[in-house]
């Protein structure tokens, strides 16, 4: 006996990205709308007839009218695919109007795990679900798993929304899931939400990750996973699916003095076609000119428009001035003696790396304003 599902969460449906602006925001809400259809069109393709959604599906307990229908509207459209919606922390049951009116409100092809009972997903295969009943519940919500009955011979599959070794994606491990939970409970397969990118605790236990990065610190695009069981005892074949439309990158600039620090950006920027789906931040380290610095700036100010997000992060590029230099900036007076104390904070040793950073890009900055007024 063979049973497929893909394994996803975190969709966070609502989300606001209120740290962008413009059009963006909804850019990237929309994208996680289209990750339903892009789940439902995987399973379709591998041969698999379900989708498990552990939880997070929205981005809050109270998300607007029509993030949550037309959610539902977008799964009843793929009728032979059946949706497993999963309470999260964000989306938890502690605010019962949501799970009551998706219980109104959801399709045929939609189910609802809200209770710490199995659900047959198919002959011979039961899921157990660990719906969170609070954002935060304050104890292991898979426990129950342990003893729940089934006939010898059933594919367990548990489903759970947490964290585990305590590296939840909240930061603070209140709730930690047994990390042997699929030992223990005899499941041939435990399938997690909660942390953002796909990680594997032992052959029977992985989050699958988001299907649609929402931040910079994974550094993995979004994805999915396809789970293939052959049976009880055999170990799963799992599989990554792409799903993200967007991508989040952090990509390190990494400089030498007398470096071509703009032939150094070109190496390293995707190329021009992937840019308008990717979110990117460069992070420049070492040591440049002030020209160099000057002509980098202007170089990440003339790509910003081919990205959908570009950040330039130079706090930690040291300054080299050589003579003549200030001289550029201004021979005497009032921005002269500016110059001299900036170049004098950011290579004195009493201060803090933070300071003598910001001291250096202060000169740099002035440096090219001064370079605009009078090239």
């Amino acid at each position: 006996m063979t049973f497929r599902f893909v394994h996803s969460s975190d969709l966070h449906l609502g989300k606001r990205f209120g740290r962008f602006s413009g059009d963006l925001p909804g850019a990237l809400r929309e994208a996680r709308h289209a990750a339903i259809g892009r789940l439902a069109e995987h399973a379709r393709e591998h041969g698999a007839s379900t989708v498990l959604l552990a939880g997070d599906t929205f981005d809050t307990e109270t998300p607007a009218p029509q993030v949550r229908r037309q959610a539902l509207a977008e799964m009843s459209h793929h009728t032979d695919i059946r949706f497993v919606i999963l309470p999260g922390n964000h989306d938890s049951l502690q605010t019962t109007q949501l799970w009551t009116t998706l219980r109104a409100e959801a399709p045929q092809n939609v189910s609802l795990a809200v209770e710490p009972h199995a659900m047959e997903l198919a002959p011979g295969v039961l899921l157990f679900p660990a719906p969170c009943t609070t954002r935060r519940a304050g104890r292991d919500l898979t426990e129950w798993m342990d003893g729940a009955p089934s006939a010898d011979g059933t594919l367990r599959i548990g489903l759970a929304h947490g964290a585990v070794r305590s590296f939840s994606e909240e930061g603070d491990g209140l709730e930690v899931i047994a990390p042997d939970r699929a030992r223990r409970a005899g499941l041939s397969y435990l399938a997690l939400g909660d942390w953002h990118g796909g990680v594997e605790i032992d052959p029977r236990t992985r989050y699958s990750g988001t299907p649609e990065q929402d931040r910079f610190k994974h550094g993995r695009p979004g994805e999915a996973l396809l789970v293939s069981l052959e049976g009880p005892d055999a170990l799963p074949e799992v599989t990554a699916l792409p799903t993200g439309r967007f991508a989040w990158r952090t990509l390190t600039l990494e400089l030498l003095d007398r470096d071509d620090a703009v032939a150094g950006l070109e190496a390293l920027l995707p190329e021009t076609r992937q840019r308008r789906q990717s979110l990117l931040r460069i992070a420049a380290t070492g040591r440049a000119r002030l020209a160099d610095r000057t002509a980098l700036s202007d170089a990440i100010d003339h790509a910003r428009p081919d990205f959908a997000y570009l950040d330039f992060d130079d706090r930690g590029l040291a300054t080299e001035c050589e003579a003549g230099d200030l001289d550029r900036i201004d021979r005497a007076g009032a921005l002269r003696e500016a110059a001299d104390a900036l170049l004098a904070e950011s290579e004195d040793a009493a201060r803090s790396a933070e300071e003598r950073a910001i001291a250096g890009a202060a000169l740099a900055r002035l440096y090219a304003y001064a370079q605009a007024v009078n090239p």
